[in-house]
């Protein structure tokens, strides 16, 4: 695998980390139709946990079947293909080596009461990630909870191992729980809050959501005023959390969340281009349309993060 020097600069940012971890990283930013350009796309298919399989799948009934979104991550050309323990195994064996993939080694579940706190379940290991052949592991943390804080200490505790046997590790940040409201999960103060968080935990890849220009903490809201942060735009939002995630040198995708309309979709890509951002992770928006459908929006996703849209 010949690196580009874009790639190169990006694993010097990560300075204190092995070259199995760095080798990792390349794999993804190297492969598929972005590779060498320091962007990347990557598919999860972790919303069967999430939200059930009828509310995920239904759409698009194919995607029941766990090899349908390995082949539509190689098809696409993407950089990675992310999922829980279950998912990725159903395929493990049959798509070895085509394409990157992230354990994702928690999740939750819509069937939990509204009174048990923002948490998940740990359901994967590193030996299972070592085991699978995996570029790397995922981990959701929800900055805001009032169990923020011993997900913070697993992650810190799963990174560890993960890296010492030459895995990288991406931190899915997501801001809910008893102390935000629900503008304030997307809010721009709590976004770039939550990329500064998981970049300090140790994250090689961090996932945030993109955020509006609501400001949520009061205290923040005043240094936001008197500094003149510009958060008029996405892509000066995005800018912003670039410049929380150590100002760049950890790679940062975006979510792209529920279903929605395909110009949203490009209008969000190009801001994350614009603003800085190294690229998307889209799974609803994707594969619950129809593989053709899919196909397209994957290419023109591309297309835009090369420049070219």
């Amino acid at each position: 695998m010949q690196m580009t020097d874009t790639v190169r600069q990006i694993l010097r940012n990560y300075e204190g980390e092995n070259p199995g971890v760095k080798s990792k990283l390349a794999s993804m930013l190297m492969t598929g139709k972005l590779a060498g350009t320091g962007k990347m796309i990557i598919l999860p298919v972790d919303q069967g946990f999430e939200h059930g399989p009828a509310r995920t799948f239904a759409p698009n009934p194919a995607g029941y079947d766990p090899h349908y979104h390995y082949q539509l991550a190689i098809d696409a050309g993407l950089n990675a293909y992310a999922a829980p323990l279950g998912q990725l195994e159903a395929g493990a064996d049959t798509f070895a080596g085509q394409i990157p993939t992230i354990l994702k080694l928690n999740s939750a579940n819509s069937l939990m009461s509204d009174t048990a706190g923002k948490n998940q379940a740990i359901t994967g290991s590193v030996e299972d990630a070592l085991r699978l052949g995996c570029a790397a592991i995922g981990f959701t943390i929800y900055p805001g909870s009032d169990m923020a804080l011993d997900m913070f200490e697993e992650i810190v505790e799963m990174r560890r191992e993960a890296a010492a046997c030459g895995i990288a590790t991406v931190i899915w940040s997501y801001p809910r729980g008893e102390a935000i409201s629900k503008d304030g999960e997307t809010a721009i103060d709590i976004a770039a809050y939550a990329a500064q968080i998981a970049a300090l935990l140790g994250a090689h890849v961090i996932k945030i959501k993109l955020s509006t220009d609501h400001l949520e903490l009061p205290e923040a809201k005043k240094v936001y005023e008197a500094q003149d942060i510009d958060i008029a735009t996405q892509a000066a939002r995005v800018k912003h959390c670039m410049e929380a995630s150590f100002c760049g040198r950890r790679i940062v995708v975006f979510s792209g969340g529920a279903k929605k309309g395909a110009d949203s979709v490009y209008d969000d890509a190009r801001a994350i281009r614009d603003g800085g951002g190294n690229g998307s992770i889209i799974g609803r928006n994707s594969f619950q349309r129809s593989r053709e459908d899919a196909l397209d929006m994957l290419g023109k996703l591309v297309d835009i993060y090369l420049g070219k849209a």
